[in-house]
């Protein structure tokens, strides 16, 4: 438990959790309380599924951002509480209503009247004794003085009210700001907003949106209920680039009667007009500015939530991308003035060559290109070739394919994604690790090992340039930074990592390692030679029993002296194994990878108090096949040779191409023309789609029909309904 919360307030939070999540409180307490232990997610929904009874990852991330919001909410009413405390002001009434929220904005509505702010009207009317005067006027009741000596009665020269008009004023600045801050109104004029406002977005005066990136919204207004994630981080876009005024449109004569209806204002008070005219100020100069914000905040919140988890999704996609495998490779960084990078990387990433060639204008020399990049085939027996698909890759992928059939060489050659190349090629990571090489050899090295293992080498990139998001600079950055680094963990942990090749980056996101601890891997391992077993983690300086006891079991060791830690099963299991062996009358070596002797193997023989099912379930499933990638199998698309711009595009050609990314309203694919088409979301299948990531995922192969070509505005629109 953290250091805040006592054995019943855990207790208290644990079941509002499990309310929340619709989850068994059991299971709650016992996520609570290993989170609160020092355990990651990855081990806990790995190797403790008895105590979670089966939590997955899923749920483990809700209970633990629960327990944060949680956290956070309690922090902020000490703040309250304190700040109100301070002014003299709080009452236990009001203590009571603070301890007992249960959200964020309801905490703020509450504090709202006492929160310290800029010098208001109100506050200076204050200042000059007026709050009697809004509190006789706010009672409706029949004056026992004619209005006249009522108002004179608060007329001070020295204190800033020279005379009875002023005096009225203050008072009703005062009741206008009291109306405003009034919890039931906000709430009232937010949920009026929500039903009925218009996000309304216009091209401000005087301004020119001459690439028309913004042309749908020089004049757009939208149903603030309905309006879509990906349209309002557009329009918040354009505003932010300064082509667009964004804003929230209300009927404000209906507001202002709604308001005036909720107040009960009594027609016969002798202020009662007066009253009017400050409800009237009420909504224009306080309520509808503090709802617009309101609601432009909760949208922006909400359309955050949205691209960010889209984004994690196609993160999760791409990092789970079949890698093809420890091949020698050959990378390609493809370009015209410049020519073509070439980098060759053995079979585990080491690079071994380099070389520039000219295949392409304006330096063509299609003849040397071609004897230069087939003597390093042949030289270093190259499987792969990974192109770039950046400049020039379509003319350099014509030019690899002529020289593979011509030479009848066994060589693959793929087109791999390069965003984010050069962020890496840039950064100090690749300086450390290739000092001596130019920034293009080193994304060329990059390409090659992206289509070795696309986990690997994109974990050292920063997420965000990867390219399959929208709006990635726009949103809420901690929350995506949160999203992006919660994703690559789990996907790291879910496929393992080989101990004696991965790099620090790789190893930092293994659960219970970190920067730091990955760093005195790789120095431990350059200094004493390849890890032989799992026990030898321990002696990695800072790498302690609880760091051990959360990596272990997700990294492998090859050809080590225990066959065992080259599988998914956790070294506290090992004795386990070796009873399963003696039962199946063989030895661990040999029930590795026998399927039909380990499926002879009865589970329940092997539960008691300290181990369940779940546990003997996956060491069988892990010993079955040890060590399986999830990834799924490898496979290469196939762009049509006749293809090379989007100029050799027709309306009917059908191409085949790999999902570079999908959004809330399509799919964006890759046909080799340097431009994406989009697949409009009711284009992706003859069935409705809801939601586009239910029809495909980021590096799918798929085959879409060409609908319409727009060459000036860079703009392909393409189907699969065919």
């Amino acid at each position: 438990m953290t250091h805040q919360q006592t054995p019943i307030q855990s207790s208290a939070l644990a079941a509002k959790i499990a309310a929340e999540l619709n989850l068994v409180l059991r299971q709650v307490h016992a996520a609570i309380e290993l989170l609160e232990s020092g355990n990651t997610i990855p081990f806990i929904a790995r190797y403790r599924k008895e105590a979670t009874q089966g939590l997955d990852e899923i749920a483990l991330r809700a209970i633990e951002d629960a327990v944060e919001k949680a956290n956070a909410l309690a922090a902020r009413k000490t703040t309250v509480l304190k700040s109100i405390d301070e002014q003299g002001l709080l009452t236990d009434s009001l203590r009571r209503q603070i301890e007992n929220c249960q959200d964020l904005r309801t905490l703020e509505a509450l504090y709202l009247p006492f929160k310290p702010k800029r010098r208001t009207r109100a506050m200076i009317a204050r200042e000059q004794g007026l709050q009697p005067l809004a509190d006789l006027l706010l009672q409706q009741k029949r004056l026992t003085k004619s209005k006249h000596d009522t108002l004179m009665a608060y007329v001070n020269v020295e204190r800033g009210v020279p005379d009875k008009e002023s005096a009225l004023q203050g008072a009703l600045d005062i009741i206008a700001e009291q109306w405003s801050e009034d919890a039931t109104y906000r709430d009232w004029m937010v949920e009026q907003s929500n039903r009925f406002g218009q996000v309304v977005s216009k091209l401000k005066r005087g301004k020119k949106d001459e690439e028309n990136k913004f042309e749908l919204y020089h004049d757009h207004h939208e149903s603030v209920r309905k309006i879509p994630s990906h349209r309002f981080l557009a329009m918040l876009r354009g505003e932010a680039e300064e082509l667009l005024r964004v804003g929230i449109e209300m009927d404000e004569e209906a507001l202002v009667s709604g308001l005036k209806r909720q107040l009960q204002l009594v027609p016969q008070f002798e202020f009662a007009s007066d009253l009017n005219k400050a409800a009237e100020d009420c909504v224009q100069r306080l309520l509808l500015p503090a709802t617009e914000s309101t609601i432009l905040q909760t949208l922006k919140e909400r359309s955050d939530e949205e691209a960010i988890n889209v984004f994690g999704k196609n993160l999760r996609d791409l990092l789970m991308t079949a890698p093809a495998g420890q091949k020698v490779t050959i990378g390609i960084d493809p370009g015209f003035r410049t020519g073509c990078k070439i980098a060759v990387v053995d079979g585990t990433g080491k690079y071994l060559e380099t070389t520039t060639i000219y295949p392409t204008p304006p330096k063509q020399d299609t003849a040397v290109a071609g004897e230069t990049l087939l003597k390093l085939i042949r030289k270093h027996a190259v499987q792969m070739i990974a192109i770039g698909n950046g400049t020039a890759s379509r003319e350099t992928d014509a030019f690899v394919a002529d020289l593979i059939r011509k030479h009848d060489l066994g060589v693959t050659k793929v087109m791999v994604s390069e965003s984010g190349a050069s962020i890496y090629s840039a950064s100090e990571l690749a300086a450390q690790e290739f000092p001596n090489l130019d920034l293009t050899v080193r994304g060329a090295i990059s390409i090659a090992r992206r289509l070795q293992d696309p986990l690997a080498e994109l974990v050292k990139t920063d997420p965000k340039s990867i390219g399959v998001g929208q709006y990635q600079h726009d949103v809420n950055q901690s929350q995506l930074r949160k999203c992006l680094d919660r994703v690559v963990e789990s996907c790291v942990n879910q496929v393992g990592v080989d101990l004696n090749s991965a790099s620090a980056p790789l190893l930092s996101y293994v659960a219970g390692i970190g920067p730091k601890l990955a760093e005195n891997i790789v120095e431990h391992r350059n200094a004493n030679g390849r890890f032989v077993n799992r026990k030898q983690l321990l002696a990695v300086p800072k790498l302690g029993k609880k760091a051990f006891e959360q990596a272990a079991g997700f990294l492998r060791i090859r050809d080590g002296d225990q066959p065992l830690d080259n599988s998914a099963v956790h070294p506290e299991s090992y004795d386990i194994v070796g009873r399963m062996a003696k039962k199946a009358g063989t030895s661990v070596v040999d029930l590795l990878g026998n399927a039909t002797l380990v499926q002879r193997i009865p589970a329940q023989d092997f539960v008691d108090g300290q181990v369940g099912l779940p546990t003997i379930t996956d060491i069988l499933s892990e010993l079955g096949k040890p060590g399986r990638d999830p990834r799924s199998e490898f496979r290469v698309v196939k762009f049509d040779d006749t293809v090379n711009s989007m100029e050799d595009l027709r309306e009917g050609l059908i191409l085949e191409g790999v999902i570079t990314n999908v959004t809330h309203f399509g799919a964006f694919v890759d046909i080799g023309v340097h431009q994406d088409a989009l697949i409009h979301i009711s284009q992706l299948s003859n069935e409705f789609v809801r939601d586009p990531n239910e029809v495909v995922r980021v590096g799918e192969l798929v085959k879409v029909k060409i609908m319409e070509v727009d060459v000036a505005r860079k703009r392909i629109s393409a189907t699969r309904k065919f």
